[in-house]
């Protein structure tokens, strides 16, 4: 089994940027526990980050054959149609991740463009977002309920 986790637009920032929302974990970080997490599971995970939505979108196509997404879009989550559409067109089981609260945030976080394509959001755990991301997903592909 294999998993893809994307990550959008300024998250390569991570642990810099704005460490009072988003945390101090640097991407390398996540994802080193997301690859921990993901051979507790037997199950390999692909980690992707750009700052631009083409390459994100270029991305999911190269990658098809992958069985699930994780996806953390950053901004892209409220306009990034093409990405939006990369995802439906995946057509597999996807995961919305954000760090921070979206919801306890500006008004304008709290739209997704992403969220309809995708199974469900994780928001305002930090870095642990992606590790029940990772979690849920396994167990969805291994046929546990939706």
């Amino acid at each position: 089994m294999r998993i893809l986790v994307v990550h959008g637009p300024n998250l390569n920032m991570l642990g810099k940027r704005e460490p009072a929302v988003y945390g101090l974990k640097t991407l390398a970080e996540i994802d080193a526990l997301v690859n921990r997490r993901a051979g507790e599971l037997g199950v390999e995970v692909t980690a992707f980050q750009s700052n631009g939505e083409g390459d994100l979108v270029g991305f999911l196509q190269d990658n098809d054959d992958a069985d699930g997404l994780i996806v953390n879009p950053g901004a892209l989550t409220h306009y990034g149609l093409s990405l939006r559409d990369a995802i439906a067109s995946f057509a597999k089981p996807t995961v919305e991740v954000h760090l921070s609260n979206v919801y306890a945030r500006e008004e304008f976080r709290h739209t997704s463009v992403i969220a309809p394509v995708a199974l469900g959001q994780i928001s305002g755990f930090g870095w642990r977002s992606y590790l029940a991301a990772l979690d849920i997903l396994v167990d969805v592909l291994k046929g546990g309920r939706q």
